[in-house]
């Protein structure tokens, strides 16, 4: 069975000033998206589920999944802060989505077989879908607790525009041991990357240094598990106004408790995004550099 690709398409992107999901960044109006799912079709993806915002699903449709028709099977699923499991009421003062492990449950019923999935607004490259999908096609069926993630090169992650948070991978053997977020990476006076720790002191990451950029691959199983740990997190923030549920904080958990393995994959694949606006200019050129250079043809679809 085909894995599916599950994409992240319900946030605002506040830094960025407005719906990243629905830009058009390349010659003809691409959004990042159509790039992702232009890769997943190619490397072996069989159908396609996006979680968004009920209130822009007429846009969405129109100006996005119309496209696809034809390519791939697709299905829309919908975030709200007030689907919450029996015995929660959502606090009237929470605006904020529950974070990405919450926006991820919302697959649970369309989703059978082992997945991937991402962000909406970040360019991966084509490599890594392509390890990511031969990964989840080699499980041997019924597999559980065997989950994965896209270890990109920090120094291939970077953004020329501000500083960035990654999530910074500890791996023994190629298997994930923790992820440990850092933020305001950028770089120093000798275009060094650097980061400032919990202590104020400055710390090194050397070029190569695995980081998630929320590329992950699951088996089914992950839908139980971040139910259970849901009503555990609930417990403890449902009223605090700005918690969120985070895919990490779980997997985390999991491998340190010995219930799944996470593998990290490598890949030589650049990201970019557009984080600030100030992005914007240079990804509309790294797009039209790619099809100039037939990564991509005139018309993905």
């Amino acid at each position: 069975m085909k894995p599916t690709l599950f994409v992240l398409a319900a946030g605002m992107g506040s830094r960025y000033g407005g719906l990243k999901q629905l830009d058009g960044l390349g010659p003809h109006g691409e959004t990042i998206m159509d790039y992702s799912i232009y890769d997943a079709i190619h490397a072996g993806f069989g159908k396609v589920v996006f979680v968004i915002r009920k209130d822009f699903e007429d846009d969405f449709r129109s100006k996005i999944l119309s496209k696809y028709e034809g390519h791939i099977p697709v299905e829309v699923v919908f975030q709200s802060v007030n689907d919450l499991p029996e015995g929660f009421v959502c606090p009237p003062e929470r605006v904020k989505p529950w974070g990405t492990n919450h926006a991820l449950l919302m697959g649970k019923n369309v989703i059978n077989e082992p997945f991937a999935i991402i962000n909406s607004d970040d360019y991966y490259g084509r490599n890594s879908f392509e390890v990511m999908a031969a990964e989840l096609s080699n499980l041997p069926e019924g597999s559980t607790g065997h989950y994965s993630m896209v270890g990109f090169k920090v120094g291939n992650t970077m953004s020329e525009s501000g500083t960035v948070s990654r999530g910074v991978c500890e791996t023994v053997d190629g298997n994930l041991t923790g992820v440990v977020e850092r933020t305001a990476i950028g770089y120093d006076e000798n275009h060094d990357i650097v980061f400032t720790d919990e202590n104020g002191t400055v710390q090194h990451l050397d070029f190569d240094t695995p980081v998630s950029m929320n590329f992950w691959g699951f088996t089914p199983d992950y839908f139980a598990h971040s139910e259970a740990f849901f009503v555990e997190f609930l417990k403890e923030n449902l009223n605090k106004p700005k918690a969120e549920f985070f895919i990490p904080t779980l997997v985390n958990e999991l491998v340190l408790k010995g219930q799944a393995e996470c593998r990290v994959l490598t890949t030589e694949s650049k990201w970019f995004g557009v984080t600030y606006s100030a992005d914007r200019p240079g990804v509309v050129e790294k797009f039209a550099q790619l099809h100039a250079t037939g990564v991509y043809p005139d018309k993905m679809f």
